[in-house]
């Protein structure tokens, strides 16, 4: 049996240190194209790949060596996984890897769109000194509400406690999670009390466009925006209209439905230029689990997991 495994992505070299330990081949590829993988994939019985490849039908029924998948980090929607485990190719990740890192971006992106700290910032790089435009609004004694309670969420839950808030916190596949400082709730209660959202989804049928009009309405009070989990969890125009109206005070985006800017254009350019034109709003490049420990971290996870997989003729 080939004991072959591609790395399709930029990973930290432990894990191909610690596969070549293992017993593997080790074939680095980090720019390939889905089409040329589709094409040499009958070598490998390991894919580890991030976001760039697309693990569909078509590829995995060449795939005629591949007991494994590993995709470095939590999304999985760039996979088949249902097809894959239907081939008894086993499919694994690594959602603990990044969960810290993101867990600590969305406070400081929160407290920063609290006390326009960016915005501040750019204005006295141009010469504007404006304290009273740019008085800030404590976190203390606020209601958040966290919609998704895996990894990242309850990361995020953790690194709030000392913050004196009130959590709320909603996810319809875990339950039992609540304790002395967060409360399980439903979305009819978030919407009812929560002064700030934040998204820790995946992104599934279920959960696409979760934020959009209807969901926006239904709160009761006006409301910040925090999404670090995926682009299409928040529906752009939706999102626009809110905070036109006021019913959204601000937003901190790490991930976009579109998030090949350069390719934006018709309406999805003019809605993203719009949304950029508001300054309530924080930006970053889907940088939230992207630090300098969480890039070792998802690698030592994948590397133990594989390990754990116990192949055959695979030392």
């Amino acid at each position: 049996m080939l004991k072959k495994v591609i790395i399709t992505d930029h990973l930290h070299p432990y894990l191909e240190e610690q596969l070549i330990k293992l017993g593997f081949e080790v074939d680095v590829q980090q720019d390939i194209t889905n089409e040329l993988l589709t094409e040499i994939i009958d070598q490998y019985i390991g894919l580890v790949l991030s976001t760039k490849i697309k693990v569909n039908p078509a590829l995995m029924d060449r795939a005629n060596q591949l007991l494994f998948i590993a995709r470095a980090g939590s999304g999985m929607e760039n996979i088949d996984v249902a097809y894959a485990l239907s081939k008894n190719i086993k499919v694994i990740n690594s959602p603990e890897g990044n969960a810290n890192a993101v867990a600590e971006h969305a406070v400081g992106s929160l407290l920063s769109l609290l006390n326009n700290i960016t915005r501040s910032d750019r204005e006295i790089r141009s010469g504007i000194w404006r304290r009273e435009q740019n008085r800030g609004t404590e976190l203390e004694g606020k209601t958040v509400g966290i919609i998704g309670f895996g990894n990242t969420g309850s990361a995020f839950a953790s690194k709030l406690q000392s913050f004196n808030v009130e959590i709320l916190a909603h996810d319809k596949y875990i339950l039992g999670f609540g304790n002395n400082y967060i409360k399980e709730s439903g979305p009819e209660e978030i919407k009812e009390k929560a002064d700030i959202i934040s998204f820790h989804l995946p992104l599934t049928d279920e959960t696409f466009h979760y934020l959009n009009e209807d969901f926006i309405a239904e709160f009761r009070k006006n409301f910040w925006v925090i999404n670090t989990s995926r682009g299409k969890v928040v529906d752009s125009p939706s999102l626009l209209k809110g905070l036109n109206s006021g019913k959204v005070l601000g937003a901190a985006l790490d991930v976009f439905e579109n998030e090949q800017f350069y390719q934006l254009q018709g309406d999805d350019k003019a809605i993203m230029e719009k949304i950029c034109s508001f300054e309530n709003i924080i930006l970053t490049p889907h940088i939230a689990g992207w630090s300098h420990e969480s890039f070792f971290k998802i690698s030592k996870i994948l590397a133990e997991r594989i390990e754990a997989l116990r192949l055959p003729n695979v030392k």
